[in-house]
């Protein structure tokens, strides 16, 4: 028996409801953008034939309204107050202890997530029905923006499943890509309009048309980050509140992430800055976030701004430039990184010529060519990275970049990660590979051999004298002196160091080996659970995984390392010329003869300048110490660089021995005590 009309319609409009959710919430379509068409198609041709069927929620209503005459305002029934905000890591610390003071000393859970560069809306939902949309004004009254709301695809006119409250206040923000605004105003300029400026002004003045069909012309999306009236909300935190958001259907801002303190949580916000180039949309500064709603309840808010939240945002500095050539680079791992050869530009002090394109993916989503133009950010003067193309200035000589097949170096036939983004060369002999894994090798938080730099390195591989890691320990004084620049004091000095590298243990040299998914705290890891490289190798991959921190990803990896043929023939030989593959058992922090740092733990602030962050922190730990994020009345040590803010003076106020990075070497040599 077929299915009254209505209910056919009504199935349709929930499958393509769900098929949104997964394209806009979960990123992870299971249908193509053909097959979703005609489900679309098939459901307008089901409305045209029954018009009394159609409603504002359904799917096909999301663009052709009327335009409005004006807009119209709207009160906030809950105001939408602007954010505190500091570009200063010692300022957001303060923030933190502000926040801490406020909550006497209570245990306080944050959240991160990124500041999108666009414009704040409220949405409101009656009984899972879209039925109100409003911009931010000046936080207790907007304009109403419903008609043009319906137009962004990643807002639901209807949210999904059974558990939505009976009305909610939906609060984030409308954006534009950075690879929309590029073929819009390629197109814009082909038709003789004038260009828009950057996303968050197409943004902010596409959603206030008074034509929901000019605006829809814009592709504007949108991120959920929070929520303001509610009834029937069973969530007690915002970390939970996302994840209900999701389930109705409501994209929320990517990379929104939990932790138990707040040092955690700043530590996160700089390892997010080095991952902008990801991002197809403008992020201006991360927020952080007491995730507990009655937390927040007693923090309460200022006249501006609440006191439970705060913007850490970077500068951003941009220049325009053109794209001379592509290239690729090999690395240790045998991983291609692709790197546009710039025109030489300044931006914050500093003349780029290069910048990474990061792989195979990012190059095809941005559509980088040679010869064109393209925006280039440095967000907080670290890492430049690809805004975009302006594709209306690209030349007609403008070559799309050919990724190769076989490797530059080896000739060896490149393959892909599977369900990875990244193109490898499997030659584990490559002479490129070889000499970046030689370079990490002899670096600072691997063996610490001083003299191999990158030419030394690469001069090594190219003679012929270094073919792997143990080829290292048996050079001598005339085979390095036959080198370009390498006089007889600085051979027998590289010889005297490459022999003291032999004692340097088993985390050390686990880090040195270049396993993937190995870096330095996990070589720790390793070696003292196992003690020595025989246990290693006799331990399953399960037995690997079971160890903290490990896990079976990185399990399988050094397992497969251990026991492939390069592998086994580079520890074999790494222990003819005599190195020192064991290290103690116990953790150096419960063991009183671990290490000169054993059981201390110490803060590093400000810039250094013999060593970066990561490598002191290796040090310390390698060395039996703990690298702490915040100073206490439990830290026994903090090492300070240049502009060294807050945490240095709280350690004077409590009276902790401050170490300048000569007294940090003086102390591992002495065995832990510093005389002041």
């Amino acid at each position: 028996m077929a299915k009254p009309v209505a209910q056919t319609v009504a199935d349709l409009r929930d499958v393509i409801r769900e098929h949104d959710r997964r394209y806009h919430v979960e990123n992870a379509p299971t249908i193509s953008d053909l097959e979703y068409d005609k489900l679309l198609a098939r459901l307008k041709e089901l409305e045209a034939a029954h018009p009394e069927l159609i409603t504002p929620d359904s799917p096909t209503q999301r663009v052709g309204g009327e335009p409005v005459s004006e807009l119209d305002h709207v009160q906030h029934r809950v105001p939408m107050l602007s954010m505190d905000n500091t570009y200063s890591l010692e300022e957001l610390q303060r923030y933190g202890e502000r926040t801490a003071k406020l909550l006497n000393g209570e245990e306080i859970a944050w959240v991160v997530e990124l500041k999108v560069d666009g414009v704040a809306v409220s949405i409101t939902y009656e009984d899972g029905v879209l039925t109100r949309g409003a911009t931010r004004g000046d936080g207790y009254v907007g304009d109403e923006i419903t008609h043009n709301l319906r137009t962004v695809k990643g807002v639901p006119l209807r949210l999904v499943g059974k558990n939505a409250p009976p009305s909610v206040e939906i609060r984030g923000e409308i954006y534009m890509t950075n690879t929309d605004l590029a073929d819009i105003n390629a197109r814009r300029q082909a038709a003789g309009q004038v260009l828009y400026a950057n996303t968050r002004n197409t943004a902010a003045g596409g959603i206030k048309l008074l034509d929901p069909r000019q605006c829809a012309e814009r592709r504007l999306r949108f991120f959920c980050h929070g929520v303001g009236y509610v009834e029937g909300l069973t969530a007690d935190s915002h970390s939970e509140f996302l994840e209900r958001a999701r389930g109705w259907g409501v994209p929320t801002t990517p990379l929104a992430q939990r932790f138990d303190n707040f040092a955690t949580a700043v530590d996160h916000c700089q390892s997010i800055i080095a991952r902008l180039h990801e991002f197809d949309f403008e992020v201006d500064g991360l927020v952080l976030k007491v995730d507990r709603f009655d937390q927040r309840n007693r923090l309460g808010a200022t006249s501006k701004a609440p006191r439970w939240l705060v913007a850490y945002k970077f500068e951003k500095y941009e220049a325009t430039t053109r794209v001379n050539d592509i290239f690729v680079t090999v690395g240790k791992s045998g991983a291609l990184t692709p790197t546009a050869d710039l025109q030489p530009v300044q931006i914050a002090g500093t003349t780029v010529s290069r910048v990474s394109l990061h792989n195979v993916e990012e190059i095809a989503r941005k559509d980088v060519r040679i010869g064109d133009t393209i925006v280039v950010e440095k967000a907080g003067k670290i890492i430049p990275h690809v805004v975009r193309v302006e594709k209306h200035l690209r030349p007609q000589s403008a070559r799309e970049f050919v990724y190769p097949t076989h490797c530059p170096h080896c000739n060896t036939k490149l393959e892909k990660d599977e369900g990875g983004v990244y193109i490898r060369c499997p030659n584990f002999s490559c002479p490129a590979q070889l000499g970046e894994r030689l370079l990490y090798f002899a670096s600072r938080s691997a063996m610490d051999i001083e003299g191999v730099g990158e030419k030394l390195a690469y001069q090594l591989v190219e003679n012929g004298l270094v073919r792997d890691f143990a080829d290292l320990y048996d050079l001598t004084e005339d085979k390095l002196t036959s080198l370009e620049r390498m006089g007889k004091k600085s051979a027998q000095k590289l010889l005297a160091n490459l022999d003291a590298s032999k004692t340097r243990g088993l985390a050390r040299l686990l880090n040195a080996l270049s396993i993937r998914h190995v870096g330095a705290r996990v070589a720790t890891t390793l070696a003292e659970h196992f003690g020595s490289m025989d246990e290693l190798l006799a331990a399953s991959a399960e037995e690997l995984s079971d160890v903290e921190d490990v896990g079976p990803v990185i399990a399988e990896s050094i397992y497969d390392f251990l026991h492939s043929k390069h592998g086994e023939s580079a520890i074999r030989r790494l222990r003819e010329v005599g190195l020192d593959m064991t290290s103690p058992k116990k953790s150096p922090v419960t063991s009183g003869t671990a290490g000169p740092l054993s059981g201390k733990t110490l803060v590093v602030t400000g810039t250094l300048e013999k060593f970066s962050r990561e490598e002191i922190e290796s040090l310390i730990e390698q060395h039996g110490g703990h690298a702490a994020s915040s100073v206490s009345k439990k830290t026994d040590y903090v090492i300070a660089g240049e502009n060294a803010g807050s945490k240095l003076e709280k350690a004077r106020d409590l009276g902790i021995p401050i170490l300048s990075e000569a007294d940090f070497e003086s102390l591992i040599k002495k065995g832990g005590s510093h005389q002041i």
